[in-house]
């Protein structure tokens, strides 16, 4: 297989500029200043590294590392510098891991919030359990797979990914003659989200355009056909199901779960491990617990080792595969599960009558309308998981406004060599 296609140099008489690199953005491209004071982004530079760049917009793109960082390293990915899957693995780990404490004290900061800030939680490599693969047309029985370049739409293929599970490295090339198929339209444009469960590899298709009747039957029937001989557990395309040999199941705290389509895992098991177990050593003494934004259940099972849980979620597919995977987790103090929509119907402060620990785990966009509801509640402790700093910053205001105390914050690098950061933090009346 041919190498990735390498971004256009710039043209040999483009005019040439020198910078010096002052620091790195938040998307993890070094920033620095021009000679009229503009502020640009250079991709893949470092703090203290003198560039030679070709002159352009406000991102620029290096021509020479004219004095390179000490803590510059040797990218370990063949494809880095053209996939947009990793920003910074040309940096030493160590400082690399404090940039991003010290973007989240920065972040925190911002809403004029301070903390104990634990050591950080590192990803390491090959732990990725999860991936969203880009497929794009290609050849009759094989297509491009891999992740978009960075700002672009164009796919570039990957044959190996450092950061993912060797299990699902090694099912590229099935995956892409699975992928083969759906290109019955020309508009689609398929993402392959592939998940490493306890039962095999779950592959969830999206991205393949329906207005015209979807796949036909004789595409399907290829799908089914190349995922048996791939030995994966099971194919959907938009939650329904294409091929399916064994139900994808996996393992949480005493519980055995299985998965709907597109359920949300954490991306590492190492992170979510290490996330329950804050989680569940600062749920210690409570009598009453709300698991808030509860998926299939992370923390409910661990927490309901502890106390009774009322765990509520919108997706009603991720509240019944919940619900299902009590009956697998005997000795539990117990679990009462909803499907509710915590945006348009968050928790109300009667409800939290009896309660005594709140955890909330949100998409991006945070908890904002929730945490009204517990600012004005009589909780005593409340544990945050966020995979957005500014968000929670954010929701942290609202609870300290309240009376709350932020005790602590655990940071988790758990997509590894991104500008991305997760944590947990730990409030107290």
């Amino acid at each position: 297989m041919r190498s990735p296609r390498r971004p256009v140099r710039p043209k040999p008489h483009a005019p040439a500029t020198e910078l010096v690199i002052e620091s790195l953005g938040g998307e993890g491209d070094g920033v620095a200043h021009t000679q009229d004071g503009r502020a640009v982004h250079v991709p893949f530079s470092l703090p203290g590294e003198r560039v030679r760049v070709a002159s352009g917009n406000e991102i620029l793109r290096i021509e020479e590392i004219i004095e390179p960082s000490p803590q510059r390293i040797a990218p370990v990915c063949q494809h880095f510098g053209v996939c947009g899957g990793c920003a910074l693995q040309h940096w030493e780990a160590n400082a690399y891991l404090a940039w991003k404490v010290e973007r989240l004290r920065g972040t925190l900061a911002l809403q004029h919030l301070d903390c104990e800030i634990l050591d950080p939680v590192a990803a390491h490599p090959a732990s990725r359990r999860r991936l969203a693969l880009h497929a794009r047309r290609g050849s009759r029985d094989m297509v491009r797979l891999g992740f978009k370049e960075r700002r672009s739409w164009t796919v570039v293929d990957v044959e190996a990914c450092p950061v993912a599970d060797p299990r699902l490295e090694r099912a590229f090339p099935d995956l892409r003659r699975m992928a083969a198929p759906l290109f019955e339209h020309h508009k689609s444009a398929p993402t392959l989200h592939v998940t490493l469960t306890d039962d095999g590899l779950d592959i969830e298709i999206t991205g393949v355009e329906a207005k015209s009747g979807g796949l036909s039957a004789d595409a399907r029937t290829a799908v089914a056909t190349l995922a048996a001989r791939a030995n994966f557990a099971r194919v959907t395309l938009d939650g329904d199901a294409l091929y399916l040999a064994r139900q994808p199941r996996v393992r949480i705290g005493p519980a055995v779960v299985s998965l709907p389509p597109g359920a949300f895992l954490q991306a590492t098991i190492p992170a979510q491990e290490a996330m329950t177990a804050f989680v569940v050593e600062n749920a210690a003494g409570a009598e009453r617990i709300a698991d808030l934004y509860c998926g299939i259940g992370t923390f409910t099972f661990p927490l309901a080792t502890i106390a009774p849980v009322l765990a509520l979620e919108a997706s009603a597919a991720a509240v019944r595969a919940l619900s299902a995977g009590v009956a697998t987790a005997p000795g539990l103090k117990g679990i009462t599960a909803e499907a509710r929509d915590l945006t348009r119907r968050p928790l109300l402060v009667p409800e939290m009558k009896k309660i005594d620990l709140v955890v909330f785990d949100p998409p991006r966009a945070g908890a904002a309308e929730q945490c009204l509801e517990l600012a004005r509640s009589k909780v005593g402790r409340v544990i945050g998981v966020s995979c957005n700093p500014a968000t929670f910053a954010r929701d942290a205001r609202t609870l300290v406004d309240a009376g709350f105390k932020l005790d602590r914050i655990l940071p988790v690098d758990q997509f590894l060599w991104s500008p991305h950061l997760e944590l947990v933090g730990v409030f107290t009346r």
